[in-house]
């Protein structure tokens, strides 16, 4: 539903509506990204729910001169995309803010014109086309709001949602409930499922709804997060965990495993495939070795210091 996977756009490469062996089934199946396996458990029945609610919604997808809505602001009021902003007309009218997206998503024009609400022909397109534009439709305006949110207009949207905490918040104890930004594993589509950041911990978790869970992370891209907190230092977390400000250098809190209140040796076996994996592990056997060779250089100065 709404900018879920399942019929969140097309294959790549521009095709022509007078092919009649491409289906809307072949189109979702081709662009289904990687799920990471995160997102709250949800009843079926909701999920059943929702597809119904999404099957009488879809005539709405193309523009009538009876609704007062936008393609855009029923698109983003879809149960599921409550993560979208919606991204102004005159952003999507501009053809350089859209360069390149045309060799990405299939039948580009019909699904501009669709998000633009333009009037189309009903009897240009057939059933089964009629289905294939709308998921196309989905997957251009998602990439074009990756490029959006990027921009001041696009982040002052985003920090309205951020204020309210729209996003979740981390599930890190010590992050203390600290709200959390989208985040993308890749720039492309049909790649990862979109992820959120942490600006208290700087790690990644999976969304707590599913249907959030199975939006394409392509459709907030790499950067926002990151981009968003560099520029806006303000929104970070203040105090507790980091710091301060975003900008603090103390790190967070990280929770200490014990036995009958004492720690455990980080030579014993408990640590030893955490430091072979992460070289270190919890930055022991790094900082030792930071600690070495900070002592042979100051060593070897004052050797050389001696001898002259």
């Amino acid at each position: 539903t709404g900018a879920g996977i399942g019929g969140g756009g097309g294959g790549g490469g521009a095709q022509h509506l007078g092919k009649g062996n491409t289906t809307a089934e072949n189109i979702a199946a081709a662009q289904t990204p990687q799920n990471n396996g995160g997102g709250g458990d949800e009843d079926e029945d909701e999920d059943s729910g929702s597809a119904s609610q999404t099957e009488s919604s879809s005539s709405s997808m193309t523009p009538s001169g009876s609704d007062d809505a936008s393609w855009i602001t029923w698109f983003c009021a879809l149960r599921g995309n409550e993560f979208f902003v919606e991204v102004d007309e005159d952003y999507i009218q501009d053809d350089f803010n859209l360069t390149g997206l045309n060799s990405l998503v299939p039948y580009y024009d019909y699904a501009l014109d669709m998000i633009l609400d333009v009037e189309m022909v009903e009897d240009q397109l057939t059933e089964e086309q009629q289905e294939v534009v709308e998921s196309a439709a989905e997957m251009l305006y998602g990439l074009i709001h990756a490029r959006y949110i990027v921009t001041n207009r696009g982040m002052h949207a985003m920090y309205d949602k951020y204020k309210t905490a729209a996003f979740g918040r981390c599930p890190r104890v010590f992050c203390q409930g600290q709200p959390v930004l989208p985040a993308g594993l890749s720039d492309l589509p049909r790649n990862y499922t979109v992820n959120v950041f942490c600006p208290r911990c700087h790690d990644l978790f999976y969304p707590k709804s599913t249907r959030q869970a199975n939006i394409d992370g392509a459709y907030f891209g790499t950067t926002f997060p990151h981009l968003y907190l560099l520029q806006h230092p303000e929104a970070g977390p203040r105090g507790g965990a980091n710091g301060g400000g975003g900008g603090g250098t103390r790190d967070p809190p990280r929770y200490v495993p014990k036995i009958y209140g004492f720690r455990i040796s980080r030579k014993s076996a408990y640590y030893r495939g955490r430091e072979e994996g992460a070289g270190g592990g919890y930055g022991g056997s790094s900082a030792r070795s930071k600690q070495r060779r900070k002592s042979g250089g100051s060593g070897a100065g004052q050797q050389a210091h001696s001898q002259s």
